[in-house]
């Protein structure tokens, strides 16, 4: 799961870089495109952690996946509120983009979660 983490922080990292660059061409600069880029630090740092050291794997993969939960609800929420005036602009698909992602991270964690919780009740030398 650790890598799947690095993976998804990669993706997030992209997303922020593009949109920031995409405002920069288009004269829109802003740094609250980087948003995207800084979950995917954030998520990327803490799996790289939870691969190195074995006995900080499950915390270091709890940690990333609550980043990347906040991740999922803190866009998710800003385009429901605002989902009778959305236009397709770069900074709405930038925050689907980063919902998308954080999505698909934290399923992902979950169910790894849960079936290291399965494996563990099923053996219990684990």
């Amino acid at each position: 799961m650790t890598i799947t983490g690095i993976y998804c922080g990669i993706v997030l990292i992209l997303i922020g870089v593009a949109g920031y660059v995409y405002g920069i061409s288009s004269g829109h600069a802003s740094p609250t495109a980087s948003i995207p880029a800084a979950f995917g630090i954030l998520i990327a740092i803490f799996s790289a952690i939870g691969r190195a050291k074995e006995n900080l794997r499950m915390h270091m993969m709890h940690v990333a996946v609550l980043v990347g939960l906040i991740g999922l609800i803190i866009p998710a929420y800003r385009l429901l509120s605002n989902v009778g005036n959305l236009s397709l602009t770069a900074a709405v698909v930038s925050q689907l983009a980063m919902v998308v992602v954080c999505l698909i991270f934290v399923i992902l964690c979950v169910q790894s979660f849960l079936n290291a919780r399965k494996d563990r009740v099923n053996d219990p030398a684990i």
